[in-house]
């Protein structure tokens, strides 16, 4: 293997394999200085204010003279006066392929009464109000098999019972846009298939009224959905007796289910990176995205979201987009965060992340141009905000902040029951009641922290594998979840604390 990537003949640079030392031998030049693992590579001679390509798409601006050789990163590259505003050919619908026959494939999954398909089967206890959370825990906790190994001895047919808790729900506009975001995700979890059923535990004062809430997430209370307040039930320890007899109660109807062959067009991914690196673009992403790409084939579903981390790549899924109103739609998206980072003192190029920038991510371009590599190449069937309900098949864009667990919220309220993440640096991540898998971009990390990874996209990197060949060992592995094996973040009981609506507007 040479020890660089080049990732296309128009590239301005290239990517260290591995450490680098001043000297080493690049096409026709040498290094000068020591470079990192996953970090980048002039390989010609820059003059100030020249564009920098990397998969032949601009990733900033020299911001000084950088000779053949060099390390490029945050010393020599940013992005310039323009600040991401350069023209970008949005050419709507210019990408868009003819609709293949649909391939079939199945998974063990368990199909509710209404027909919706699980990939898990759990009980959830959900809040209304940070002020119900305690009360909320401690109901789970009853039924915790760490606490209490016996409580669902008698059901081994449910997942578990967890609680999903947060720090809103009141001191907020009742009919402001953050109360909105808000009952929609809720709205979603409270009806999502993985869950068998539902508890929702308020205080009774809150701005997030539960009786207003199911009115506007058109919900009904009924056995497998019960709601109740501390101040109606009469303090702590009577909200917890009572939420453990209602638990109770449901369980037998919970157990009551069984695997069953079921199409892989049920599946619904829920596609995140996080701890992005240098090989993310290269390995984990366009691996995952070959992996989206026979998931669409066989009918399914994947969301891509995480708005300011496309910003500057937009462009590659307009070109995509199936209609020009989607198009329309998520361009009026990015001017929408463009604003809004505004507005509170930010601006969208404020990414990457210090982890990030050391795994040798520079500006905000290069990021999201790996990032959208996740969502494949099929065709884009459809935009929605933010826990929206995602009603289309195929591969779906959901506006979501970067944040992982808030953008990975908003997916499985949209209708997610399964996370693919991929990270660089590391990460230690679970997403209830939807399973999540891991994938390292570099075998330095899935050695490291094997525990956590599912699988070790580094193999591309090293040779070993091709994204296509990886590709298809990451849909297998979601055929196998998603019919019950469990995840690396599940065996260590990941995913309650990962429960992060979206906080938008004034806390007052």
């Amino acid at each position: 293997m040479t020890p660089f990537i080049r990732l296309h003949a128009a590239d301005d640079v290239v990517i260290a394999r591995t450490q680098l030392i001043s000297g080493t031998k690049i096409e026709d030049f040498t290094t000068k200085g020591l470079i990192p693992p996953g970090h980048k590579v002039a390989t010609k001679t820059l003059t100030t204010g020249d564009a920098v390509r990397r998969y032949n798409q601009i990733i900033g601006f020299a911001s000084k003279p950088i000779a053949a050789g060099e390390h490029v990163h945050t010393h020599n590259l940013d992005m310039g006066d323009n600040k991401g505003d350069f023209a970008r050919d949005y050419a709507v619908g210019a990408d868009v392929k003819p609709e293949s026959a649909k391939l079939e494939a199945s998974f063990m999954g368990i199909k509710r009464a209404d027909g919706r398909v699980a990939t898990r089967n759990y009980i959830g206890i959900l809040s209304s109000v940070n002020c119900s959370a305690t009360a909320a825990r401690a109901i789970a906790d009853h039924f915790s098999r760490h606490n209490n190994p016996s409580a669902l001895k008698d059901f081994p047919n449910v997942d578990g019972v967890v609680a999903l808790t947060h720090g809103t729900g009141c001191g907020m506009d009742t009919d402001g846009l953050g109360m909105q975001i808000l009952q929609r995700t809720l709205t979603g979890y409270a009806t999502h298939p993985n869950f068998a059923g539902v508890l929702v535990v308020g205080l009774g004062c809150e701005s997030n009224q539960i009786n207003a809430w199911l009115a506007h997430g058109s919900l009904t209370e009924g056995e497998n959905l019960r709601v109740f307040s501390i101040q109606d039930t009469g303090g702590t320890a009577q909200t917890v007796a009572k939420g453990i007899a209602l638990i109770k109660d449901m369980l037998p109807r919970a157990n009551a289910v069984q695997r069953e062959p079921c199409s892989a067009a049920h599946i619904t991914i829920g596609l995140q990176c996080g701890g992005s690196d240098g090989y993310s673009g290269i390995s984990a992403n366009p691996a995952l995205g070959a992996a989206v790409d026979l998931l669409v084939a066989h009918g399914g579903t994947a969301i891509l979201s995480e708005t300011p981390e496309i910003y500057g790549a937009e462009h590659l899924l307009t070109r995509r987009a199936v209609r020009p109103e989607i198009a329309s739609k998520l361009i009026a998206r990015i001017k929408w965060w463009e604003h809004y980072t505004d507005i509170n003192g930010g601006e969208m190029n404020n990414n990457p992340s210090p982890g990030n920038k050391a795994g040798g991510l520079t500006t905000i371009l290069e990021k999201s141009l790996g990032a959208v590599a996740k969502g494949g190449t099929s065709n884009l069937q459809a935009v929605c905000e933010y826990a929206e309900p995602v009603k289309a098949h195929g591969f779906v864009y959901m506006d979501t902040p970067g944040y992982d667990p808030v953008s990975a919220t908003g997916q499985v309220a949209g209708g997610a029951n399964l996370i693919c993440f991929t990270t660089g640096r590391g990460s230690a991540y679970g997403c209830a009641p939807s399973p999540s898998l891991k994938l390292a971009t570099n075998t330095a990390l899935w050695k490291k922290q094997e525990e956590d990874m599912d699988i070790n996209c580094g193999e591309i990197i090293d040779g070993g594998a091709t994204v296509a060949e990886m590709g298809q060992r990451i849909f297998e592995m979601v055929l196998a979840t998603a019919s019950g094996k469990l995840s690396k973040s599940e065996k260590h009981g990941y995913g309650q604390n990962e429960f992060v609506p979206w906080q938008v507007g004034a806390v007052m």
